[in-house]
């Protein structure tokens, strides 16, 4: 197998905007190979199986969806409190608008998770350290809450994701931002 980790993460980078543009059925190394514009073949010598490319991504998008570190620091400067709570879900909300693509391959590749083990278990990982790494990350800059706090947050965040970002017309911007606020308010108590 070829070893050239810059080339391994374009092609895992092409594969996510195929996922997210495509579906999980285009999900081809040709479209691969296309998407990244590498001459034809280059993804197959790199990835053993569908399988394998579907988990590699599984694997790497979370990578890509990380924040900046710097990013975190300024976006923490605020003292600890509900209002900096919820500014960080508005914060969330943006970078996930920003990086609309990873977060639609990200549900595709969920949905493809159902269907494959390998797959399913690395998202698993990857998300459950995620979640873990969320929950102690709040705990330790004393934002309001506890650990089932992060968790109300995740998944009531996670929903209305979801609806913004494959049918945003359902809710409209207003309303989402309004959301926002209400799951703050609803899971710390106003």
């Amino acid at each position: 197998m070829v070893r050239n980790p810059e080339r391994r993460t374009a092609l895992v980078d092409a594969a996510i905007e195929v996922l997210a543009r495509e579906g999980a059925r285009g999900l081809t190394f040709r479209a691969v190979d296309t998407e990244a514009g590498v001459p034809p073949g280059t993804a197959s010598n790199y990835f053993t199986s569908r399988d394998d490319l579907f988990t590699q991504a599984g694997r790497h998008i979370h990578v890509r969806m990380t924040p900046d570190p710097a990013e975190v620091s300024e976006a923490m400067r605020p003292a600890p409190s509900r209002e900096l709570v919820a500014s960080l879900m508005h914060w969330l909300l943006q970078r996930m608008v920003k990086e609309r693509t990873g977060y639609l391959a990200m549900l595709e590749l969920r949905l493809e998770a159902t269907r494959r083990p390998e797959l399913r278990e690395a998202l698993t990982d990857a998300i459950r350290a995620d979640l873990e790494a969320n929950i102690a990350f709040h705990l330790e800059a004393g934002l309001p809450g506890d650990a089932d706090t992060v968790r109300l947050l995740y998944f009531a965040m996670t929903g209305l994701l979801i609806e913004h970002l494959t049918l945003p017309e359902v809710l409209g911007e207003d309303t989402t931002e309004r959301l926002v606020e209400m799951v703050v308010d609803r899971v710390l108590g106003s």
